[in-house]
């Protein structure tokens, strides 16, 4: 009886377990010279913001090595800190940022709910039209913005223009249109199941978004708040423009115009300010950049 030897390998191919293709490795080398290099193009600013904050002012004009510090001292942030005006500059923008934000949650989600599933004529068109007003620069907005301030004010006799408080009325112009973009793309991704077994068993539309639709968009109601908070601290034009005493003036905008004094630039204490004013936004980035992603990616997806 003859025996058929039976070749149980299969088809020959080259199979690599544990490693990775030619073309794969040479992307991914790729990858990271990219990365690395645009992580060193984008970290030189600030490095040479904290070498030179490290700084006395006679270091930072004699002639030496810009890149190193030969006599560190933390008088800048010393001085900056114990200053009741950087403390008010400090204050103002908390404040301002805070307000704003909340102001801006009120306006924007129960926005975005009415036009993600309150499907009226023309709430399409007015959903990209809330976009598109996102896109008008500020540039262009703060002198109407100044004009219908100063008739307010001569028709009522309230005080608008000086005053750090008229911030929380001018900054929604910027954050509430793109927070209610991001959120009406957060809302349409959620299942419209849920919303109507609520309404059948009886809810009514607050408490459809309140019980339902702000818990299950939590990452997106997130991302659009810190982009509100963003916004608001590092606002530069609109304080420029509508404040000018000094206690009422943001941080943005004392640092620059306090130390800055003629010809003389306080090198020091301003890139100590700046470190200092960039804290709070890096603190929330570093614990919330996940939702922050997951709440951008939904607005620009279903959006």
């Amino acid at each position: 009886m003859s025996t058929l030897a039976i070749d149980k390998a299969g088809p020959s191919r080259k199979v690599k377990l544990g490693s990775m293709s030619r073309d794969r490795a040479w992307a991914l080398r790729w990858s990271y010279f990219f990365l690395v290099l645009f992580a060193i193009f984008f970290l030189t600013p600030p490095v040479y913001m904290l070498i030179t904050s490290l700084k006395s002012s006679a270091e930072i004009s004699a002639a030496t090595n810009p890149w190193w510090v030969f006599h560190p001292t933390l008088s800048n942030y010393v001085e900056l800190l114990t200053s009741n005006q950087f403390l008010r500059f400090f204050w103002n923008s908390s404040i301002i940022s805070i307000t704003v934000v909340i102001v801006t949650m009120m306006i924007s989600i129960p926005a975005a709910f009415a036009l993600a599933r309150m499907k009226f004529w023309g709430s399409a068109t007015l959903a990209t039209g809330v976009f598109l007003t996102y896109l008008i620069p500020d540039s262009l907005l703060f002198i109407p913005l100044f004009k219908m301030l100063a008739v307010v004010q001569d028709l009522t006799g309230i005080t608008l223009l000086n005053r750090w408080y008229v911030l929380v009325f001018i900054y929604p112009t910027l954050t509430v249109p793109f927070c209610t973009w991001i959120m009406i793309g957060y809302f349409a991704s959620i299942p419209k199941e849920l919303d109507e077994a609520a309404l059948i068993d009886g809810a009514s539309w607050l408490q459809t978004l309140t019980r339902i639709f702000i818990p299950v968009a939590l990452p997106g109601l997130i991302a659009a708040t810190i982009f509100a908070f963003t916004v608001s601290w590092a606002q530069f034009l609109y304080p420029l423009v509508f404040t000018t005493s000094v206690d009422q003036l943001v941080l943005p905008v004392g640092i620059t115009t306090t130390l800055i004094k003629g010809d003389v630039f306080n090198w020091g204490q301003i890139m100590t300010g700046a470190l200092l004013g960039a804290a709070p936004p890096l603190i929330i980035y570093a614990f919330l950049m996940d939702y922050y992603i997951a709440g951008l990616t939904a607005g620009a997806t279903k959006g």
